[in-house]
């Protein structure tokens, strides 16, 4: 039986591309991840202990280390998504399914040739690449369970409450983390509002050509679409 890990590094790789390694093989434990976080500068102290991705190249190679705390297993444990999204275990599969997506995102950026930055650009970059792709993993976990797999209005409300509303980075004492998680999350909401009037086909392609994207045009490309939304409500277009 596959692990809701696997499932979910697999549902990526047949949207995007494979990157050949078992991201599994990434995870680490407590005590790597406060190493880890040693070195990465007092800013990323701030950063969530539910879950942590660490990266950084050495000798031309990609090095990944995916870290879960115990509580957020034990919630997943005890209320696996695969059985239904709830209360319980939303907050716990957000980040679980986030971390994911950032080593995945990473290790496709790297064999293009764009290496792990401190820079902020490269990290608002995986950060609403993260949102994105989470919320669409999620909204396909509450549509299998649906019958015939129709996703009611109060489900998106309810899924975009957790992504998108109930933090919004606003706990962070950090001026650049706080302007990072809020624009992000904002521009994640806005865009996934613009996914969500596609057919699945076209979704599809939209989301694989905004992942190919750096994270300034990633950030025109929803501006843009706001302002065209903007403009046909006005009755301008």
């Amino acid at each position: 039986m596959k692990t809701l890990f696997s499932e979910i590094q697999t549902l990526f790789e047949r949207t995007y591309a494979s990157v050949g390694i078992n991201l599994e093989e990434c995870l680490i434990d407590s005590r790597q991840s406060r190493q880890l976080e040693a070195l990465a500068g007092a800013q990323a102290r701030e950063l969530s202990t539910l879950a942590r991705t660490f990266l950084r190249e050495a000798n031309g190679r990609l090095c990944v280390g995916i870290y879960y705390s115990q509580w957020l297993i034990e919630q997943l444990e005890r209320n696996d998504p695969r059985a239904g999204l709830n209360d319980e275990n939303i907050r716990a599969l957000i980040p679980f399914v986030e971390e994911i997506n950032h080593a995945l995102h990473a290790a496709l950026k790297f064999r293009n040739g764009e290496i792990p930055m401190q820079g902020e650009s490269y990290a608002r970059n995986l950060e609403l690449q993260a949102q994105v792709d989470t919320y669409l993993v999620l909204l396909l976990f509450v549509a299998f369970f649906r019958r015939p797999g129709t996703i009611r209005p109060e489900d998106r409300r309810w899924l975009r409450f957790h992504m998108f509303e109930s933090e919004c980075g606003t706990h962070y004492r950090s001026p650049g983390l706080r302007a990072r998680y809020s624009e992000t999350t904002q521009l994640a909401a806005r865009y996934t509002k613009f996914l969500e009037s596609l057919t699945g086909a076209r979704r599809v392609d939209e989301i694989r050509v905004f992942h190919a994207l750096g994270y300034d045009e990633k950030r025109g490309r929803v501006l843009e679409l706001m302002d065209r939304k903007s403009a046909e409500d006005s009755g301008e277009i």
